[in-house]
């Protein structure tokens, strides 16, 4: 998409106004504490401009799927999170609407952050209701838009508010649209895909539309099992989708109309089952054993699909090779990332990858940091990369065509 269409929030003089930022703080738990904070660290920097350029920065996000008030799911405990980050003060506001957000609110001082409850404890927020829209943007003089991974839903916070104050972009939903458009509107050719995943009925629409738009597209996980089995090869007691053969022959055969090549699994590591201490056995992926289940790629995949990617420019990563989580299946999955993080690192590559198993796959393999650029977003980064309009970003385009006519 035209960047130009999205108008910025650094174009505005925010100086004494109310900015109401739509932030994704939903950070995972585990055992009771926060497991993760990569997706606080990446949204600092832009509390931080605000802050510097004297705003009074409202921050708004949404934190796991609570049935109503469910005080495990407060935000307060991102707060004090926040506050570590920035290494100042941050008011947390137990309501996001109502007298006592006006209050806190109204209290602010230029250069301070407030940060509102769950915006979820209110179901009026996933119903995209215009009135509690109202009530948020009752807070603010200007909305702006950083959590690209929340941008796929037609929420309240989304979507409606956007037609109740004057809307931008912040610079980290900036940065990752221009990520993605690098690498599937404007890319540098040849551009590979690799997708991975259990079930290519979850990632058909993925499939159609990257097949008309990228050069090469491995398949990968579960989903090369109900290619191969399509094909016809033995994939023994591996999970395949068989009311898939059709949907993947009409794949493959797009693809070929659009001059993509697909690419599958060589050869495949494969044990009885997944328990401890599992031994992997190598296998043609067209001759695995009746007993056994495909769990990883193997050697000779990993060479081929590493050259491959020296012949490439772009590289385009959604979901992992294999049960990356479980050893000793994690080597293909592993193995090619590190393969790719070098050829980046090398200045040969431009490679972005995606999605929540991927980017936890990319960081058990330590390189998420060298690669271009990885999103955090889930099933945002899933419905870009399928070619669909994001709520969100067609709010704020919406509002920047209203302005200019």
């Amino acid at each position: 998409m035209n960047l130009a269409q999205l108008p910025s929030i650094d174009q505005v003089e925010v100086a004494g106004h109310n900015v109401l930022v739509r932030a994704d703080l939903n950070l995972p738990m585990k055992n009771g504490a926060l497991s993760d904070v990569s997706r606080l660290k990446r949204l600092i920097p832009t509390i931080r401009d605000l802050v510097e350029r004297r705003a009074r920065v409202i921050l708004m996000s949404h934190f796991g799927r609570p049935n109503g008030l469910d005080k495990r799911l407060s935000l307060a405990q991102i707060a004090a999170e926040i506050e570590r980050e920035l290494q100042s003060p941050v008011t947390f506001v137990p309501n996001c609407i109502g007298l006592t957000a006006r209050s806190a609110v109204e209290r602010l001082r230029n250069g301070s952050v407030a940060l509102l409850e769950n915006l979820r404890f209110h179901p009026q927020e996933e119903r995209n209701d215009p009135d509690f829209a109202q009530l948020l943007a009752d807070h603010a003089d200007f909305y702006v838009n950083d959590a690209f991974s929340c941008s796929h839903r037609a929420h309240a916070s989304v979507d409606a508010i956007t037609r109740k104050l004057p809307s931008f972009a912040g610079p980290l939903l900036l940065e990752e649209i221009a990520a993605l458009t690098s690498a599937l509107e404007r890319p540098q050719r040849p551009v590979m895909a690799i997708v991975g995943g259990s079930k290519v009925s979850s990632k058909i629409k993925v499939l159609c539309n990257l097949v008309e738009k990228v050069d090469r597209l491995a398949i990968g996980g579960g989903m090369a099992n109900t290619f191969l089995a399509a094909q016809g090869c033995n994939v023994g007691r591996s999970f395949i989708e068989p009311e898939m053969f059709d949907t993947v022959r009409a794949i493959e055969q797009k693809a070929q109309q659009h001059g993509c090549r697909i690419i599958l699994p060589h050869d495949v590591v494969t044990a009885p089952a997944l328990f401890a201490n599992v031994q992997g056995k190598m296998f043609f992926a067209d001759d695995v054993p009746d007993n056994e289940m495909i769990f990883d790629i193997g050697k000779v995949s990993i060479a081929a699909l590493c050259a491959e990617i020296v012949e490439c420019r772009t590289l385009l990563w959604n979901g992992p090779l294999g049960v990356f989580e479980h050893h000793p299946f994690g080597n293909g999955t592993f193995s090619v990332a590190r393969f790719a993080a070098e050829q980046t690192t090398c200045l040969q590559l431009i490679a972005i990858a995606g999605g929540g198993e991927t980017v936890s796959a990319l960081n058990d393999a330590g390189v998420a940091d060298r690669f271009t650029y990885v999103s955090m977003a889930g099933g945002a980064f899933l419905e870009w990369l399928e070619g669909k309009q994001l709520p969100g970003i067609a709010a704020l385009t919406a509002q920047s065509v209203r302005e200019r006519v």
